[in-house]
């Protein structure tokens, strides 16, 4: 990966340059929020988790935690990108730092008040009382893997963790810009695995794995894999597709030997090795290969979807637990009738409810990127000039 930041000139005009647009990135969202969408069906319709008791062609559901791996590893690339176009640099930290909490906060805080509704009016989650008033403040502040609460939501763990990333960003930055490649990822790596190996024998950092502290390895693999786009020709050209197969055929063999139980055990290390192949696909993706692969990532659907998958994320697990708990449990047997039938039903509800939750609280914060810009979108009147520096 450490070719990946090379500052070296390239031969011919940069790629990155040439294609401002990374093609198939938001298919590999689309992709990454229905298989997550797909394992909480998965999970209601068969039970015995961590256990797999299912047919072999709809067992690799069980995974859907690896979803979740191939986003903070995507979010990481892409918040590389721009700055893997200068030289690393961030363009300041309160800019950064309004355009993330811009970004994520009204679909989260949206999404955080329609599960709310569902778990007080419809079903709460499932194994979980309904949500508190201290789950109100707790959620709402991103703290749910600091504090303790009932969740309204089954998927906004991972939400916390990536806020969480978001302001140790700029610090890596720092360390990538002045240490290199190599440093970086050994000091996140080095920190991250002696957490991973005292946690079951210190008390005191045993508390530190619910912050689930290998995505700050994944989180820095995909920042380190967004200099792909500023690399020299040669190193751009390299067949990134390959090695991402050839890091990930000892992991998926692992898994496939030792069964989802020993797999899901064991997912703080299977997570960081899983981390590199992720991180391999998105740098091939990111240079058009291969080309099947990224034409079929940049269909329609999947490109289409990919546009509004943070949406689909936030609001899916809500829909698919009122969904089961409401039409499909006692009706259909466990198994796979079950999950026909709730797959059949919520899948298409959450896709098309986020989709229209996204045309309200998702796309607009991304096409104006502040208040004034939005409020006279709103209003349908040109925005305001921005003040002078």
């Amino acid at each position: 990966m450490t070719a990946l930041a090379s500052s070296e000139e390239p031969t011919v005009v940069q790629a990155a340059i040439r294609r401002p647009r990374l093609v198939g990135l938001d298919g590999i969202r689309g992709v990454a929020a229905l298989c997550v969408m797909l394992h909480h069906c998965w999970l209601l319709a068969f039970p015995g988790y961590p256990a797999t008791h299912g047919p072999l062609y709809l067992a690799w559901l069980i995974y859907g935690h690896l979803a979740v791996v191939v986003f903070i590893t995507l979010s990481g690339f892409s918040l590389g990108v721009a700055p893997a176009r200068r030289d690393w640099q961030l363009g300041g930290a309160k800019r950064f730092a309004h355009r993330r909490a811009w970004r994520i906060l009204p679909p989260y805080w949206a999404a955080l008040i329609f599960s709310l509704i569902i778990a007080w009016t419809i079903v709460p989650q499932p194994e979980t009382p309904p949500p508190t008033g201290k789950s109100v403040v707790i959620f709402g502040l991103l703290l749910q893997d600091v504090f303790g609460s009932p969740s309204p939501n089954g998927a906004f763990w991972s939400i916390a963790i990536e806020a969480q990333l978001y302001i140790v960003f700029p610090l890596l930055l720092v360390i990538l810009r002045r240490a290199g490649t190599v440093v970086l990822l050994t000091a996140v790596t080095l920190v991250v695995s002696t957490i991973g190996v005292l946690a079951p024998r210190v008390s005191v950092v045993d508390m530190l794995m619910r912050f689930t502290p290998e995505f700050a390895v994944l989180f820095t693999l995909g920042l380190i894999a967004a200099g792909v786009l500023r690399a020299s020709d040669r190193v751009y050209r390299l067949p990134y597709q390959w090695f991402a197969l050839l890091a990930a055929a000892p992991i998926v063999t692992l898994m496939v030997l030792n069964g989802s139980v020993w797999t899901i055990t064991h997912y703080f290390w299977i997570d960081m090795a899983f981390g590199p192949a992720v991180a391999l696909l998105l740098a091939a993706v990111a240079t058009a290969r291969p080309r099947p692969l990224v034409r079929f990532l940049d269909t329609r659907p999947l490109r289409s979807l990919g546009s509004f998958s943070y949406s689909l994320y936030l609001t899916h697990a809500p829909i698919v637990v009122a969904v089961y708990f409401k039409l499909i449990d006692g009706r259909f047997a466990s198994g796979q009738p079950a999950f026909w039938a709730l797959a059949g039903v919520a899948a298409p509800l959450s896709i098309a409810f986020a989709w229209s939750f996204s045309r309200f609280f998702e796309l607009p914060f991304q096409r104006y990127r502040d208040w004034p810009a939005l409020r006279a979108a709103v209003l349908r009147r040109p925005a305001p000039e921005p003040a002078a520096p």
